[in-house]
């Protein structure tokens, strides 16, 4: 049996903050003493369903929980989805339809199965209990709430003072989030760093409704391959969980030296000891970083496309990047009559024809 400080040890690999440690320390003490595991708890927003390494953050350490022996619950946002979270938003958010939710929702719950344990993870939608409470149930829990702290969030706070409008359905989204926590009882909500006023909402109306409130534990955003901005599509700077062996461990190896610990804390399940190790290492200069980044490479195409992918994704690499050989397996493409001439080839024209 893994030990408490163990579990924690593991736990806390990676995470930004946890409120908190001592109430987290009872909880697994409890669960060991009674058998009955925590309820872990990850709510889904699902506007955005392609899934990148960004996005594997919290599941990771979902994942990390199951394998410690605890429920995953992962709450689909069907119903908090048609107001959409206006966390980090400097206007109201357009409203999606019932069936882009549950399109986007279908989407999520297929990719989220590449990185938890389908048999130790309960998908929920949250229309189950928000779509059957009164008028009556939602001014009462509006009334747990005042205005003041709602505008303490700083998305609130700045559109407030920016004359930008706030719709008075956006005050209900967090409001609706510590809901879920409290229909689930859940003993441990995990979110992205972004997600703290809407955590820690839940917390208190789980004291309010007479639970005992929930750990919330925060994980920070990871940076793109750039190694600056947040990963993002949009950006251009992202690493998809679908994305080809070869694609995924050559995007891994570009990025800077500077990320490769944090990576390895976010996006894999290397245990917190040998983290610590590549760290000292790292940092003592004992070790390259191109030979540490290579591992990085290696572990994270291995957990969405097998060891053996990943070897033949580090050969590949070699080959063309170290060795500077031609791979076996690259495409022939012959170019037709009038892509070139006597001054060589009109790169337009070629691009046009491959299309």
């Amino acid at each position: 049996m893994i030990s408490i400080d163990e579990q924690i040890k593991i736990i806390t690999k990676g995470v930004e903050a946890t409120i908190s440690i001592d109430d987290l320390r009872g909880k697994l003490e409890r669960a060991e003493k009674t058998g009955m595991p925590l309820i872990v708890k990850l709510g889904l927003d699902p506007t955005a369903p392609d899934i990148h390494l960004g996005h594997t953050v919290v599941l990771r350490k979902i994942k990390q929980f199951q394998d410690l022996g605890h429920r995953a619950v992962i709450i689909i946002g069907d119903f908090t989805g048609m107001i959409g979270d206006p966390t980090g938003k400097s206007k109201t958010r357009k409203q999606l339809t019932r069936e882009e939710v549950v399109e986007n929702a279908e989407t999520y719950e297929k990719q989220i199965f590449k990185i938890l344990d389908r048999k130790k993870t309960e998908v929920r939608f949250n229309s189950e209990w928000l779509s059957e409470l009164n008028f009556a149930d939602v001014i009462r829990l509006a009334s747990r709430c005042t205005v003041a702290r709602m505008l303490e969030r700083d998305d609130f706070q700045n559109r407030f003072q920016e004359h930008e409008s706030i719709g008075i359905h956006e005050f209900f989204y967090p409001l609706m989030q510590g809901y879920d926590s409290i229909e689930l009882k859940a003993d441990v909500e995990i979110g992205g760093t972004e997600q703290r006023f809407n955590i820690l909402m839940g917390r208190n109306l789980q004291k309010d409704y007479g639970q005992e409130s929930q750990i919330a534990i925060f994980m920070p955003l990871l940076e793109g391959t750039d190694g600056v901005e947040k990963m993002s599509k949009s950006l251009g700077n992202y690493i998809g969980i679908d994305e080809e062996p070869n694609d995924m461990y050559g995007k891994v190896m570009s990025i800077p030296d500077s990320i490769i610990t944090r990576y390895f804390a976010l996006v894999t399940d290397i245990h917190p000891d040998e983290l610590a190790a590549i760290e000292k290492e790292l940092g003592a200069g004992n070790v390259n970083p191109r030979d540490v980044k290579m591992r990085l490479a290696r572990e994270i195409t291995a957990l969405y496309h097998g060891p053996d992918a990943a070897a033949m994704a580090e050969e590949q690499f070699r080959i063309l990047f170290q060795r500077r050989e031609f791979p076996d397996n690259i495409m022939g493409y012959e170019i037709s009559p009038g892509i070139s001439d006597s001054d060589g080839v009109d790169a337009v024209k070629l691009l046009v024809q491959m299309r």
